[in-house]
């Protein structure tokens, strides 16, 4: 049973690789950090991999591990993270790009993983209840008002 949960779980890191990339340079902005991120975070995923309930959410199971472990770097060596040029959207920045990326980086990590998970990574709102393990409604009201704050800010 435990081999057949790490070979989903080893082809679920493989497919998804540039998806947790993405998402743990966008809590991070430095290249090498994401890359231990998500290092770090395949290794927990096969650690764990026999703890898996199952098997058809191990996507979802998987992408919790990366955001978990983006939030534990991030709570580790929060005074060592510098603000990089932001590579999450692969073109220059403008200033409207870095004010809108400086006030994503304030909000409280929950709010940033909503943010992230829906704009950056163009994640369904479904999906990110599931990974969130939350209410679809509470996901829909907390974006909401996220965005809200965001708009706030950026005026």
């Amino acid at each position: 049973m435990r081999n057949r949960k790490e070979t989903i779980i080893r082809s679920i890191l493989l497919e998804n690789y540039q998806s947790y990339y993405r998402l743990a340079l966008c809590y991070v902005h430095q290249e090498a950090d994401a890359m231990d991120i998500v290092q770090e975070g395949a290794y927990k995923a096969m650690l764990r991999a026999g703890s898996l309930k199952e098997e058809r959410f191990a996507g979802t199971w998987v992408y919790r591990i990366m955001i978990n472990t983006a939030k534990d770097y991030l709570n580790k060596y929060r005074r060592e993270c510098e603000l990089t040029e932001d590579i999450c959207a692969d073109r220059k920045e403008t200033d409207m790009d870095m004010d809108l990326k400086e006030a994503v980086d304030k909000l409280p990590i929950q709010e940033k993983t909503l943010i992230i998970l829906r704009f950056y990574e163009d994640k369904p709102l479904a999906e990110i209840a599931e990974i969130m393990q939350e209410n679809l409604s509470t996901v829909k009201s907390r974006l909401y008002r996220t965005l809200e704050k965001l708009r706030k800010e950026l005026k």
